[in-house]
């Protein structure tokens, strides 16, 4: 969903409207990593079957066909209550890794996008895609359904896996038909916001036009690979000493305010009290502040109250914009060495198979992790 700031009782305006308008459309992503640690989603295939087991799981919170028809109702329930818009996504396909033809690969986005304009979501993305030519097909379906269409990159500033620079990228996606384009998840937010920087200056220099958007990990990430945060061996049970802080999504949300980025979220790792974190920040150019700040003093400053005045002295911005968090481990390295595989489309090891992993195939990938 993209939370927004109009008043009860508006008609709601539609995504490019709003961008168009030079508003401030925030996203709200990160629920399935969210629904794994609260124990309604498995780790591995990610699939957010809870809409459907489990339906309070996603509202509190807040792709088969029963479980993208229970999300798009879900996540309309909770959109209705306030101004936010919903929207259906498709992402890359293990057809495609495949090597699927175009058509089989779009067949399976046409299911998808069957149901979203049943649903009739507000807008489209075709998010998450390592490779630009499966994103470029995803955005060619999704545009099918007449409604706007916005397109994710899972990529860093080394651009897509078949080394497709983030400017040539952000291109094609445009003029296959996405109104909106940028870069979400496997990387942290400076990252991101770097990456995005380099698609922008792509589109100026081939003259096409599309608004931007940025949705990246809550997770420190500087030693990641072109593949992102899934090289990492802490990725996917031991990625909290990553997290950030709600004060780096501070910066992070201007960084990407004064790059010209409209449409900014987050995604996995993402909690409510960063998305409050990019809400308060933009507080000045979008004229409010989100309800959650009611009990959030602005930059600490509720601590005025606390009884240590050495914890009292802590509540002015300045000392947690400069502050550098410790991480409490002793013996704890400050980067990992990502796996690095350097597998991607047409690998063996990427063949799609319905049958679960067989022990001999185990047993081979723990003697290649293990060299």
């Amino acid at each position: 969903m993209a939370p927004t700031g109009q008043k009860s009782g508006q008609a709601k305006k539609g995504l490019l409207e709003r961008l168009d308008a030079g508003e401030v459309v925030i996203g709200d992503g990160g629920f399935v990593f969210a629904l794994e640690k609260r124990g309604y989603v498995k780790a591995g295939p990610w699939t957010p079957e809870a809409a459907v087991e489990h339906p309070e799981a996603g509202r509190c919170l807040l792709n088969g066909q029963k479980v993208n028809e229970a999300a798009c109702d879900i996540a309309r329930e909770v959109a209705n209550e306030g101004d936010a818009l919903v929207a259906g996504g498709v992402s890359q396909t293990p057809s495609y890794l495949s090597c699927k033809s175009e058509t089989e690969v779009k067949t399976i986005f046409r299911k998808q996008l069957d149901v979203f304009i049943k649903k009739n979501v507000d807008f489209l993305i075709a998010e998450y895609f390592e490779h630009v030519e499966e994103a470029v097909w995803a955005v060619e379906v999704l545009k099918e359904a007449g409604k706007p269409v916005a397109a994710t990159l899972c990529i860093g500033t080394e651009g897509d896996l078949n080394g497709v620079t983030p400017g040539e990228c952000a291109v094609r996606l445009a003029k296959a038909g996405a109104s909106v384009v940028g870069v979400n998840c496997h990387f942290d937010p400076t990252t991101c916001v770097a990456t995005v920087k380099l698609m922008k200056e792509g589109l100026a220099a081939a003259k096409v036009k599309a608004h931007l958007m940025t949705q990246p990990l809550a997770y420190h990430t500087p030693d990641c690979g072109k593949q992102g945060f899934i090289d990492l061996p802490e990725f996917p049970f031991a990625l909290e000493p990553r997290i950030v802080s709600r004060w780096d999504i501070h910066k992070y949300a201007r960084a990407a305010y004064d790059l010209g980025v409209r449409y900014i979220g987050g995604c996995c790792g993402f909690e409510p009290y960063h998305t409050r974190a990019i809400a308060e920040e933009l507080a000045p150019e979008r004229g409010f502040l989100p309800p959650g700040s009611e009990k959030h003093g602005s930059w600490g400053s509720g601590l005025d109250m606390h009884t240590k005045p050495w914890v009292r002295a802590r509540a002015r911005r300045e000392f947690w914009e400069t502050l550098q968090p410790a991480s409490g481990r002793p013996y704890c390295p400050s980067m990992s060495k990502p796996s690095a595989w350097g597998v991607t489309k047409g690998d063996t090891q990427l063949m799609q198979q319905r049958e679960a992993t067989t022990e001999d195939q185990l047993k081979e990938l723990f003697a290649k992790q293990s060299f």
